[in-house]
């Protein structure tokens, strides 16, 4: 107990001092979240900074092992170190697909040349990447996809397309599903790839949804010569890694990231022009309130969750109920914020900066429902899996 005291004196020591002033303030757009990769543009300097000095330290990924660009903290100095960056408004310094999905399958399933090559250049923000699953026709019924890999001896020959594949024209890299036995079962004969999104024959077309912008995109693969050293795990296994990696997906999605945003009340009270005063529309503080006690409740449970996940239990189905509830509380927080500005939540567009974001985001969200499997496909997973439910 003394030890992990003074781990925490020593990392509020140094976070006072390599945290830049603006990296404590709440994430307010979207450009203020950095995803890294070859040609990441910070906001400014301190961006940067943030970025860089918590590379440098392992702190993007703390209880990622050294060698592989982490912290080498246990689980009880990562807590820590969250609570310390949570009493400061620490931003978080990295958003990334290869932390939140790829990194945790390639620690489990990659070998160790894959790990020493993807893992230190996820942990410092060096590659970003995207996540090739999805297919016309094998969405929910993702085993059915048809993006084909040829063996060619030494590499592999990609042909296909994917489709809603997130920030797929600003990744680096991409980790794919691909079927390399096609006379196999259909769970079977599917394999996991990695590789560069700058390899001849791969192209990207963005998908423009009603909130004027998106991070989806079309993926076409035309030719893709893949190196065999590119396979994750074994040919034909590729449906155990999808899987998991799926959990992890789940999971980030239903993460709300309380710490990076302001609560919907201190909006309110900031939009309304409150300060310390009572909201007088009772059905609105009613609804405020229920959804805070709910976003704090789920707060607690994701934590309790990722600690029985370190403990070894892991998450399994239980991420199906976190990708469905944090889904809603997502929605139910931008229903209430267009309730919270009125008819001004219907402007579109302005002459100011930010004007239009909060109908855009309202809008945006009810993706959530669709990306990480559906709500109704994460629901049938809850009834079977963890209620135990009877077939119908």
């Amino acid at each position: 107990m003394a030890d992990l005291e003074q781990f925490r004196a020593e990392t509020r020591a140094w976070l006072e001092a390599n945290c830049p002033a603006e990296m404590r303030l709440p994430i307010a757009r979207d450009a203020d979240v950095c995803w890294g990769g070859r040609g990441v543009q910070f906001t400014g300097e301190a961006q940067k900074t943030w970025l860089e000095r918590m590379g440098a330290k392992g702190w993007t990924v703390p209880e990622w092992p050294k060698a592989y660009g982490g912290g080498g903290l246990t689980k009880d100095e990562a807590k820590v170190l969250g609570s310390e960056m949570r009493r400061i408004k620490a931003r978080s310094p990295l958003s990334s697909f290869g932390i939140w999905m790829l990194g945790p399958a390639l620690l489990k399933y990659g070998n160790e040349e894959q790990k020493l090559e993807h893992l230190p250049k996820i942990a410092r923000g060096e590659i970003r990447w995207c996540q090739g699953y999805s297919e016309p026709g094998a969405g929910s019924d993702l085993a059915s996809l048809r993006t084909s890999a040829e063996d060619k001896g030494d590499h592999y020959l990609v042909n296909g397309q994917k489709v809603w594949t997130s920030y797929a024209d600003k990744a680096d890299w991409i980790f794919c599903l691909v079927r390399t036995d096609p006379a196999a079962a259909k769970h079977l004969g599917i394999s996991f790839l990695l590789f560069d999104m700058a390899s001849p024959g791969v192209s990207t077309s963005p998908i423009k949804l009603i909130s004027g912008a998106s991070p989806f995109c079309q993926t076409f693969f035309d030719d893709v010569k893949v190196p065999k050293n590119n396979l994750m795990g074994e040919a034909g296994k590729g449906w155990d890694i999808a899987k998991y990696l799926l959990t992890h997906e789940r999971e980030m999605i239903g993460d709300t990231e309380m710490g990076g945003r302001d609560s919907v009340s201190d909006i309110a009270r900031k939009t309304l022009g409150l300060e310390n005063a009572i909201l007088s529309d009772t059905g609105l503080r009613t609804d405020v309130v229920r959804h805070e006690i709910n976003a704090w409740a789920f707060a607690l449970t994701m934590e309790r969750v990722k600690d029985e996940a370190k403990a070894g239990q892991g998450v399994g189905a239980l991420s199906s109920m976190l990708k469905y509830f944090g889904t809603e509380l997502n929605k139910d927080r931008q229903q209430l914020l267009m309730s919270i500005a009125g008819s001004d939540g219907l402007t579109w567009a302005g002459k100011t900066e930010g004007e239009g974001d909060l109908a855009r985001g309202w809008l945006r969200s009810r993706a959530n429902s669709i990306e990480g499997g559906t709500s109704e496909i994460n629901l049938n997973i809850i009834a079977k899996r963890v209620l135990e439910l009877p077939g119908a």
